[in-house]
């Protein structure tokens, strides 16, 4: 017969040797599983005569109580050691930095449109908005461009598709508008002079090279009054430039050019030094165009509706996009559009400082 006290002996030693749970739970398989030395002789007790399975029965189930004991006695202190180890190796010292959190920031486009709008509204000047999609008469008609202009073919514009009316007729082709001159069109025609605006927004053209996109910004003005020449669009272009580039060096000069929805037209070019591979304004012999403008031709003004020999006014367009390379130091306009969150990183501004006269713009 099994001595007990050598199989208690031996199995509790295996208990307190056991180094960790894999080999404590090794040692109860094979003390307690059903094939355990321990479970084996609980079988042998149906062969013995009923005082002896009595005593014997006893006695096996006290041994088994003991090693369950010890089992779990020793499981409690290899967890609490594991426990001890794990918090030692992961300690989390809280005297250390929070680890660095990035922070959304202001497109550069947004930035210089922000600061735009900010100067023009100091000099008294509203904002107008219009549709992104228009028509060709907002567009192109009421602007004085001639039938066979090149800007109404489809290598210039982005036309929608034809579409039919439910009568069976051609409907008016749709178009992504070229310039924000749509929303001087639709404000001098459901406005009544005198009129002060700028119209900041998207426009779309065939276009993509390392000063182009297909999809750029700009912000046009438009003055309507009595008496409007082009003295005042001279005064309004230069003290928005010596705002713009926080210098009161500018210098200007203007080179007639033709414009169908202006005339006299003029483009505007600022003086600049090139050397050095950086556009410094302000400075220099150089000149660079940066903008263009005119007075508001008569025939424009008689298509919305406003008498031009009662009032005169003048015009002016400038890319958004292009004034924030100049000001900024950037080299290529398309990075504006690759959405890399380095170059963000670097060239962003913060939304918690919008550009106003009080604090300064950039």
């Amino acid at each position: 017969m099994t001595d007990l006290t050598l199989l208690e002996s031996d199995v509790l030693a295996q208990v307190a040797a056991a180094a960790d749970l894999a080999a404590l739970d090794a040692v109860r398989v094979a003390a307690l599983g059903k094939t355990g030395s321990i479970s084996g002789l609980l079988k042998t007790l149906g062969a013995m005569s009923p005082d002896e399975r009595k005593e014997r029965g006893a006695a096996i189930n006290v041994l088994r109580d003991r090693v369950q004991t010890a089992l779990n006695d020793r499981k409690a202190s290899l967890e609490t050691a594991a426990l001890d180890a794990r918090l030692a190796s992961e300690t989390l010292d809280l005297t250390l930095p929070a680890p660095f959190r990035r922070k959304g920031s202001v497109h550069p486009t947004m930035q210089t449109m922000d600061e735009m709008v900010a100067i023009f509204a100091e000099m008294g000047f509203a904002v107008a908005e219009g549709p992104d999609i228009d028509d060709d008469f907002h567009n192109f008609t009421a602007l004085n461009f001639p039938p066979k202009h090149p800007a109404r073919e489809m290598h210039d514009t982005f036309f929608f598709n034809p579409q039919t009316n439910p009568d069976g007729s051609e409907a008016e082709r749709m178009l992504l508008r070229t310039h924000t001159s749509t929303v001087q069109v639709r404000t001098m025609m459901s406005q009544k002079p005198p009129i002060r605006i700028i119209a900041p927004g998207r426009t779309y053209r065939c276009d993509n090279d390392a000063t182009h996109t297909p999809v750029f910004h700009q912000v046009e003005g438009l003055v309507i009054d009595k008496g409007i020449h082009m003295g005042h669009l001279k005064w309004t272009l230069e003290t928005f430039l010596a705002r713009f580039f926080e210098t009161d060096a500018v210098t200007t000069q203007f080179r007639p050019h033709h414009f169908p929805f202006t005339e006299p037209s003029a483009e505007m070019d600022v003086q600049c030094d090139r050397s050095g591979g950086e556009i410094k304004i302000g400075q220099g012999t150089s000149w660079l165009e940066i903008l263009g403008c005119g007075m508001v031709h008569p025939n424009v003004l008689r298509a919305c509706g406003i008498d031009p020999d009662e009032y005169q006014g003048f015009a002016f367009g400038m890319g958004v996009d292009r004034l924030g390379m100049l000001k900024y130091g950037m080299p290529d306009l398309r990075d504006m559009w690759s959405s890399d969150s380095r170059w963000l990183a670097h060239y962003g501004f913060s939304a918690f400082a919008a550009p106003n006269a009080a604090s300064g713009l950039s």
